[in-house]
């Protein structure tokens, strides 16, 4: 897992330009208050993380609380990882 968030704020930092430098990500921060993303950072990391992790994000699963942070991320990423691998 810890691959799985390391990567998160790898894409963070440099597919959606947060402000933050990837070593002072907190898995626990606020994707938007913490971080500054908006609505359309949301739309853009759902597509960085279906690219990158190979995975489909259902409208369903673009929750809020799904995208909170890289912790709800990183439980969403396994989840559809193993929903895929069966």
């Amino acid at each position: 897992m810890e691959n799985i968030q390391s990567r998160l704020k790898d894409i963070l930092v440099e597919e959606l330009y947060v402000e933050v430098e990837k070593d002072k990500i907190l898995d626990t921060h606020s994707l938007r208050q913490d971080l500054g993303v908006d609505s359309l950072g949301f739309v853009e990391l759902k597509d960085q993380i279906e690219k990158h992790f190979q995975v489909s994000v259902d409208d369903d699963q673009f929750t809020p609380e799904n995208f909170a942070t890289i912790d709800s991320l990183t439980s969403l990423i396994v989840s559809l990882s193993h929903v895929k691998a069966q």
